[in-house]
């Protein structure tokens, strides 16, 4: 079969789709990705086969975007999110994707949950489509105690349906066909739900860009490691952060090495335990580590538990807050408060996930779900057995929308 993968430009999006495509390709079948084109060129394998969508103006680029951004939190992020980069994406990408379906002539789309633009393509061409949900933030209620804000986003999505002729009474987030989400229910906390649809099939990881030399042997085979990143978007986000990363890494300097993934113009004088790296190698150094702290990011936390990692985890925005609500509800970690969290803070956190054993207990257990789950197999087994032809465009009436990750 022929499948098309519709993406936006967030390389943890990406990241998944290549394992996917990976698995399809050795199998036989043929793929393609559509999406903004320069994050396609930098995240893709150079020989894959890419149709341009949605790309901006370079003064009104991602980057100009996530200047505006990164700076907001809680509701204003989510409202920037929605309002200022989601919905104008679908809208920009709707002709590439239209001409990629034109020209490549899928069988399949899977469409990520923030190119939206791919399920509406899907359901003018008659086409069955998949959702690639690269956050597990989605499937957990999160914003059941807030309703209006959760109805907010439901006005933002019925608006670019209405705006693109599409009926309405359904959500593009979701597809009736199949929900490929790339955790399980031990991280997330619900049952598993495959037969309506939505296939837990764990984490799935792609080839990576190349990050650069690193200096593996300045690892100390003493101390205990643990990698302290914010993620490629929120990392310039820890103008206050790091130097509070440092002071608790002074404090553990008798027993813990920190390897710090962070811009060098941000992090100060560094105290002699901590490895600093502006990018660092992360899948190859993972099975190296005792411990990561991190943002929350759903793709990082589901890294580092895949290696059976335990987490301090200090969510910035969007999706982050509840993946670390999963983490710590699941026991593979602890929460502190990112805007507000002291060095002491830090210290007793990273504390508590290497010496209490619980947490690396509840890691690893973790961890076996994924290997169990199946990953880019599971995923590919999945949409293999997608009933192929001309759909019917499905009305049915999806949960409450949820938060997302953002820019």
């Amino acid at each position: 079969m022929r499948v098309l993968f519709v993406v936006p430009p967030l390389a943890g999006h990406i990241n998944p789709t290549v394992a996917v495509a990976a698995e399809l390709t050795a199998r036989g079948h043929q793929v393609a990705w559509t999406g903004p084109a320069a994050a396609l060129a930098r995240l893709l394998p150079a020989h894959a086969l890419r149709y341009p969508a949605g790309d901006r103006d370079p003064a009104d680029g991602q980057d100009g975007l996530h200047r505006q951004w990164r700076d907001l939190r809680g509701i204003a992020a989510l409202r920037f999110l929605w309002a200022d980069v989601l919905i104008p994406l679908a809208h920009a990408m709707l002709p590439g994707v239209h001409d990629a379906v034109e020209a490549f002539r899928p069988d399949v789309l899977v469409a990520d949950q923030q190119a939206l633009a791919g399920p509406l393509v899907a359901r003018r061409h008659g086409l069955p489509w998949a959702t690639s949900a690269t956050t597990s933030a989605e499937f957990t209620r999160p914003y059941q105690g807030v309703p209006k804000v959760g109805e907010w986003v439901a006005q933002r999505i019925a608006g670019l349906l209405a705006d693109t002729g599409a009926p309405g009474g359904w959500d593009p987030r979701f597809s009736p066909h199949l929900v490929l989400v790339f955790s399980t229910p031990d991280l997330v906390g619900t049952p598993g739900a495959d037969g309506d649809g939505h296939a837990f099939v764990g984490p799935a990881f792609g080839a990576r860009p190349p990050a650069g030399a690193f200096p593996w042997h300045r690892l100390d085979p003493v101390r205990a490691r643990v990698l302290v990143s914010l993620g490629t978007v929120n990392r310039e986000a820890g103008a206050r952060f790091y130097p509070v990363v440092l002071d608790a890494a002074a404090a553990l300097a008798d027993r813990v090495q920190l390897i710090l993934a962070a811009p060098g113009d941000l992090t100060g004088t560094l105290p002699p335990n901590v490895l600093h790296q502006e990018y660092v190698p992360q899948l190859q150094l993972l099975p190296h580590l005792d411990a990561v702290l991190c943002h929350g990011g759903h793709n990082t936390v589901c890294e580092a538990l895949a290696y059976g990692l335990p987490l301090v985890v200090a969510p910035v925005r969007d999706d982050q807050p509840v993946v670390a609500r999963q983490v710590t509800e699941s026991g593979a970690g602890v929460r502190v408060r990112f805007g507000r969290a002291g060095a002491d803070e830090l210290r007793q956190a990273l504390t508590a996930v290497l010496d209490d054993p619980a947490h690396r207990t509840a890691a690893r257990r973790i961890q076996a779900s994924f290997a169990a789950a199946g990953g880019a197999g599971a995923a590919a087994d999945r949409l293999e057995r997608l009933p192929l032809g001309p759909t019917a465009p499905s009305t049915a009436t999806q949960s409450a929308p949820h938060p997302t990750k953002g820019p």
